[in-house]
């Protein structure tokens, strides 16, 4: 009953005070710059004896890196992201970083995306030291710069550096508590659509930019992509997200330029999510076009029936399986490194990203009580 008694000795007003202050330290990124929570997390570490390095690939922008245990043992990972999206203050009801708490919920932004995770995972660890019970794992913990925006001075760094061992990990993204597998990735591109100039008053001699573009855009947004349904994530998709052409309404467009979201599947590779959309906008006409990917991350996924999902599922109350449509640093996890990586964590991604961002007080004691017990039993 060690787990239990873990679990039991969970923190309410702990784990919320901690989450709450996490959300006060202002990391927004862009402009990146997760410096101010450096000092809360090292001191959260510190307090549970961990030895703490700080990692920084370029300045400004540093992962806070614990490991508790001897290491002689298995290692279980737990990798959060301590950046958060921009704010439009005018758009809040309440101090994006006030971290305040309103009929049970907490507030402000990255309270579900991430930082309510990192405090449950670590409230975990200090509700085990709490009920005198001591991992049989080594528990490590990176709290990682620069998500956000693709993970290349965090996760991705650490990967590179050679950092990163663990037999096993956790992703504490919002999950609505279930247990996440699979993830899309995604491609993001622009396309820039060339046309001929005219006078406005006989657009016939020209070609209008904008007119291809809007068959281009029919083309691809909520396109079928055919092929395989994936039993988790269903069908991969396309936004057409912005658009921007010509210069004055009485002249025929010369140019215009489409902002295009690609979701693929686990296994797509880069070259095959572009050749798609080509094909699709190849289709309905010959457009004088070129396409510039702007960023692509591979979907991933952890087979649903891998030993860890088991015991995971055990330790968080026997929580349900998904797949998430957006991404996460599982990815660098699972396909560059071939660690067994979950996604759980309080919050729901559909607040994420929103103004008045929430958790749920009772998510974050839940979540912590699944790490309790999850430390309390991981063998490797």
């Amino acid at each position: 009953m060690t787990a239990e008694a873990a679990a039991a000795a969970v923190h309410t007003g702990r784990v919320t005070a901690l989450a709450a202050e996490l959300i006060r330290h202002d990391t927004r990124n862009p402009p990146g710059g997760e410096q101010p929570v450096v000092e809360p997390l090292v001191a959260a570490l510190r307090d549970l004896g961990a030895a703490i390095e700080v990692f920084e690939p370029v300045p400004g922008r540093p992962s806070v890196l614990g490991h508790v245990g001897s290491g002689a043992g298995p290692t279980l990972l737990v990798n959060g992201h301590i950046d958060v999206v921009p704010v439009v203050e005018a758009d809040w009801a309440v101090p994006p970083f006030g971290g305040q708490v309103r009929d049970g919920l907490l507030y402000g932004r990255g309270a579900c995306d991430m930082k309510g995770g990192i405090a449950a995972a670590l409230e975990g660890l200090r509700a085990c030291r709490d009920a005198g019970v001591v991992p049989p794992a080594t528990i490590a913990f990176h709290f990682v710069a620069d998500e956000e925006t693709g993970g290349r001075l965090g996760t991705e760094a650490l990967v590179g550096s050679g950092l990163v061992k663990a037999d096993a990990a956790v992703v504490p993204e919002p999950s609505e508590l279930a247990v996440g597998v699979a993830e899309r990735g995604v491609l993001m591109a622009e396309i820039t659509v060339r046309g001929r100039a005219a006078h406005g008053s006989d657009p016939g001699v020209g070609r209008s930019a904008v007119a291809d573009a809007a068959r281009i855009v029919s083309a691809l947004h909520l396109a079928d992509f055919g092929g395989h349904v994936h039993p988790l994530l269903g069908s991969p998709t396309c936004n057409v997200g912005t658009i921007a052409g010509g210069t004055a309404a009485n002249i025929v467009a010369a140019e215009c330029r489409l902002r295009v979201d690609r979701r693929v599947l686990p296994g797509q590779t880069r070259a095959g999510a572009l050749a798609q959309i080509t094909r699709l906008i190849d289709a309905v006409g010959a457009f004088d076009y070129d396409t510039t990917v702007l960023a692509f991350a591979e979907g991933s996924e952890l087979d649903v029936e891998h030993p860890f999902v088991a015991e995971f599922r055990g330790a968080a109350g026997h929580a349900p399986v998904r797949g998430l449509k957006l991404g996460t640093d599982a990815r660098f996890l699972r396909n560059r490194l071939g660690i067994p990586a979950v996604v759980y964590g309080p919050g729901s991604a559909r607040v994420a990203h929103t103004a008045d961002e929430y958790v749920p007080v009772a998510e974050l004691v839940a979540a912590a009580r699944t790490f309790a017990r999850l430390y309390a039993t991981f063998r490797g």
